[in-house]
């Protein structure tokens, strides 16, 4: 993270921030602070205070991650060199405003389902190169950040099952090939495949882009095998705040939305420098 976070500082530089440079005295001692334009869920505020910190400026946090914000709430003041706040203005907004739209959405839907046994989860589908920082949000918002990476678990989807002869030909080659300390996680689109691979205990099944309908067949008639104790179920696809009730009411175990990191919007933040005149 602190890798990445040095290259968008870096990007953003370029080869020199000419329009401080030029206007701004050198080591002129200022007065800024961080306002919200919008309601949400507020993150990336340890983050920023890092980087903040690294360069010589002085903070102090009126709101934390995980609070509630709402429109013109004072998130921090800071004080320090003119130039260096500059330099880092747009990264330490982009950033905190990115991982806040994140948290927004997940305590979003966690809090759809709050009165119910099941969990909200990302997924991959995140930005490039700032994966750990969505994840970070998700957690802060409520939801479960599923894997960080592809050595987390094992989670057999379509284009590996593409290369084997069916779902249970990859959920027992991988039974066969992975360490008791990884779970195994494998996507199914038929009842058929799902019942097989509850009975071979994968330890979560995934029923992808299924109807809510499609949902309930399986997870009766796992029932009425009294096989549904062996493994978690999953649902993911066509997921939205109007259907998600259904697939609550039917009795799954996690509901993974790759909106909540591939189409959240990101929250509004300003950051203002104190005039010299007051």
């Amino acid at each position: 993270m602190d890798r990445i976070i040095e290259y968008m500082l870096e990007e953003d530089e370029g080869f020199g921030d000419i329009t401080s440079n030029a206007v701004v005295e050198k080591d002129k001692e200022v007065n800024a602070y961080i306002i919200s334009k919008d309601e949400g869920i507020l993150a990336g505020m340890d983050i920023i205070l890092e980087v903040l910190e690294e360069y010589g400026i002085k903070v102090t946090f009126w709101l934390n991650d995980g609070c509630e914000i709402s429109k013109n709430d004072l998130i921090m003041s800071m004080k320090g060199d003119a130039r260096t706040i500059l330099l880092l203005e747009r990264t330490v907004l982009n950033l905190s405003m990115r991982m806040s739209g994140v948290a927004t959405a997940a305590n979003y839907y966690a809090n759809l389902v709050k009165d119910y046994d099941v969990r909200i989860a990302g997924t991959r589908k995140t930005s490039p190169a700032i994966a750990k920082f969505d994840k970070f949000a998700l957690k802060l918002g409520g939801a479960d950040t599923h894997r960080f990476s592809l050595d987390d678990m094992v989670l057999i989807k379509d284009n590996h099952i593409a290369v084997c002869d069916s779902p249970l030909d990859a959920l027992l080659k991988a039974k066969e090939n992975t360490s008791f300390s990884k779970k195994i996680e494998i996507e199914v689109e038929t009842l058929e495949d799902a019942i097989k691979c509850v009975e071979n205990k994968a330890d979560i099944v995934m029923l992808d882009n299924m109807s809510g309908e499609e949902v309930k067949e399986v997870i009766d008639e796992l029932e009425k095998l009294k096989i549904r104790q062996n493994s978690l179920i999953e649902v993911s696809g066509g997921i939205t705040e109007d259907n998600i009730m259904d697939y609550v009411e039917y009795g799954v175990d996690i509901i993974s939305i790759g909106a909540l990191t591939h189409s959240s919007r990101s929250l509004n933040f300003s950051l203002k420098i104190e005039s010299s005149e007051s």
